[in-house]
């Protein structure tokens, strides 16, 4: 198994897809080595892309004071995107460039050994969860895999597009927020 340092010099070189050809920096992820959740979106924005980090813009922002209001430190958590790199002017990341990266993603998985991931938004939904997830429909429903509970919530640039999901997207996180303080007291109390 690679190491996160070792995956993340990796996805600083790598040339498997176009994307390498217009970022300015690839975006492996951040946060602590043994999470119990792991976030993942689909792709670093403008933002991501100038700093090297993900979720530093406006849906950063958001998703940062989701996870505060939810009283789940930022910093407890890990984030990442399906692909590493910025597609040009934010699209969609093609079927070909989530398949290029998505080994580093799987590493990833390995490595971080989470307990919980969610996918936010419908690109990380159908990539992660099901290819018919339907984030209106299925968000917030738990999927078990191996010994990991998945979810798909709102991703946090579509809550600021429609601000009318936010509602929706807060109920996901108290669920999130939930299943957290039910692990921590099974870590606790283990009989």
């Amino acid at each position: 198994m690679q190491t996160l340092d070792t995956l993340e010099q990796l996805v600083r070189i790598c040339k498997k897809c176009p994307l390498s050809d217009t970022r300015t920096h690839s975006v492996f992820g951040e946060g602590p080595a043994n999470p119990t959740v792991l976030f993942v979106g689909e792709a670093p924005g403008e933002e991501e892309d100038l700093k090297g980090v993900p979720f530093v813009g406006k849906s950063g922002a958001l998703l940062s004071r989701i996870l505060e209001a939810a009283e789940i430190p930022r910093e407890t958590v890990y984030i990442t995107n399906i692909v590493k790199c910025r597609p040009p002017d934010n699209r969609d990341p093609s079927p070909e460039e989530r398949e290029a990266c998505l080994p580093y993603l799987r590493s990833q998985f390995k490595a971080l050994n989470p307990r919980i991931v969610v996918a936010l938004g419908r690109i990380a939904a159908t990539t992660l969860i099901h290819p018919d997830f339907k984030i209106t429909k299925n968000h917030g429903q738990w999927v078990t895999k191996g010994d990991t509970l998945f979810m798909g919530t709102f991703h946090p640039a579509a809550l600021l597009r429609n601000p009318a999901y936010k509602k929706a997207a807060w109920e996901d996180f108290k669920i999130l927020k939930k299943q957290l303080d039910l692990l921590a007291s099974q870590e606790r109390n283990p009989l």
